[in-house]
């Protein structure tokens, strides 16, 4: 297959994708990706540099045409995609996606969402966009091999995120197919580094690449030109060890259609961490629920998974953001607190005595045959339990809870929205949020729901009365 054939399969895919052609469970899937993705901004917000970001978005846009989610003022789209990714990824709430693109929504949703509002689009519009461009995001990353200390944040949010503003602002499949290779271009160099020493410049990655979203749009009515082909150039050689352009299309019909999105096979997270901590700690509950030990019950504990948890084994994390890739100090930490929610990674935890030096007996080891990519029943986590007293106690795990392949109920995601907005809305308006969001095809304008997002009051009409505004 040429590199032209598959770019433009890819375009005509994203291009073709039109609600009537949405089946139910994609559209279910879309609300619950909205929803879940607008609570991890709510709850990322709360910190102080996203809030001062934010801050910064509104005091230097002169267009205010995007709501600043969990703020009480507006910004020029490209600002307001900026501030609403990089909040969202934060707390480690967003969800991703095992097949490829890391955490396609998060790179896609805040840049869809920003000018979704500023063009008064309705929710059917919305939805085929975000379907759209979390399909392009995480095709390209499941083409891609990338080096072993290259970060998925950022990598390829930048293409997805400008197809699904592309869809937004009415582009054929050339002008996609362009814009595909002007975002990808622009795509930025990120390690994992500053995750395991809890740098919060890690947290701009995905906004960055929301923000580059819409400039890439811009870009393309100003008339620059990009290389033919960017993804197999940047993904294939320069971030990557290899890029497989036929498998970016795998499954697409001859009419541009699939039979599955990929927003249909997505995770959400039910652990406030890095996925790679989620089936260590799904096996950590299942023990504790079994067989009733607690902390105090414990010598040691021995973690086995997927290669790259080897790398996230330092039982003393700096910091919140460094803790969240730390198996041991999560595994110490649920076991301690009895939680891996959002309080669980605080720094009142982080410093419990009881919960480092319960870190330090948690030993880390790889098992090359586990892959979050295999079969529904494969192990992705086996852990061990020495106990003080008695036998050790032994539990694996296969796909995570929360994966579409071991769903949780519709209403847990609806009470973890609700926990994560609880510190910036009121349980009614949390409420109004869930209800409009599970009709969101419906909605005849999308800012009837991004008024709901702002922290300011409302006027009459539904529109936000925002001190930005």
């Amino acid at each position: 297959m040429s590199p032209r054939d598959y770019l433009t399969r890819l375009a005509g895919l994203a291009a073709g994708t039109r609600f009537d052609r949405l089946t139910a469970a994609t559209v279910v899937a879309a609300r619950a990706v909205t929803l879940d993705t607008l609570g991890a901004i709510l709850a990322g917000r709360r910190l102080p540099e996203n809030a001062r970001l934010a801050d910064l978005a509104a005091e230097r846009s002169a267009i205010r045409a995007a709501t600043l989610v969990g703020h009480p003022g507006k910004a020029e789209p490209m600002l307001a995609a900026l501030a609403n990714g990089t909040a969202g990824v934060a707390l480690e709430m967003d969800e991703g996606n095992r097949w490829g693109g890391g955490h396609p929504a998060i790179h896609v949703l805040p840049a869809t969402l920003a000018v979704a509002e500023e063009l008064a689009v309705d929710g059917r519009r919305f939805i085929e966009a975000l379907v759209a461009g979390y399909e392009v995001t995480s095709r390209l990353g499941g083409a891609s091999q990338v080096r072993p200390n290259v970060h998925s944040h950022g990598t390829w949010g930048t293409a997805g995120a400008a197809v699904a503003v592309a869809r937004l602002r009415g582009h054929d499949a050339s002008a996609i197919r362009t814009v595909i290779n002007l975002a990808t271009s622009m795509s930025p160099a990120n390690s994992w580094l500053p995750c395991f020493e809890g740098a919060t410049i890690r947290n701009l990655y995905p906004g960055r690449s929301n923000m580059q979203a819409i400039l890439a749009t811009h870009l393309l009515a100003c008339g620059y030109t990009a290389v033919d082909d960017a993804p197999s150039d940047l993904y294939g050689t320069i971030l990557g060890e290899r890029f497989d352009p036929e498998s970016v299309v795998d499954g697409v019909a001859a009419d541009d259609r699939v039979a599955v999105y990929r927003i249909e096979r997505n995770y959400f997270k039910f652990h406030a961490c890095c996925l790679y901590n989620h089936p260590v700690l799904d096996a950590v509950h299942a023990l504790v629920h079994a067989e009733g030990f607690s902390a105090h019950d414990v010598q040691r504990i021995r973690v086995t998974s997927l290669p790259f948890v080897t790398r996230m084994a330092d039982p003393s994390p700096a910091n919140m953001l460094a803790a969240k890739f730390s198996v041991p100090y999560a595994v110490a930490a649920a076991l301690v607190k009895g939680t891996t929610d959002v309080s669980a990674f605080q720094d009142e935890v982080r410093d419990d005595a009881r919960v480092r030096e319960l870190a330090t007996r948690v030993e880390v080891a790889a098992d090359d045959t586990m892959s979050l990519r295999g079969a529904p029943d494969r192990p992705t986590a086996r852990v061990s339990v020495v106990p003080v007293a008695g036998q050790k106690l032994t539990r694996e795990t296969a796909v995570v809870h929360g994966d579409a392949a071991n769903p949780r109920p519709r209403h847990e995601l609806e009470a973890k929205f609700r926990a994560l907005a609880s510190g910036a809305l009121d349980a009614a308006r949390a409420n109004e949020i869930v209800e409009m969001v599970a009709r969101l095809e419906h909605l005849p304008d999308i800012r009837g729901l991004t008024a709901l997002l702002t922290t300011g009051t409302r006027s009459g009409d539904g529109t936000a009365n925002a001190s930005g505004a």
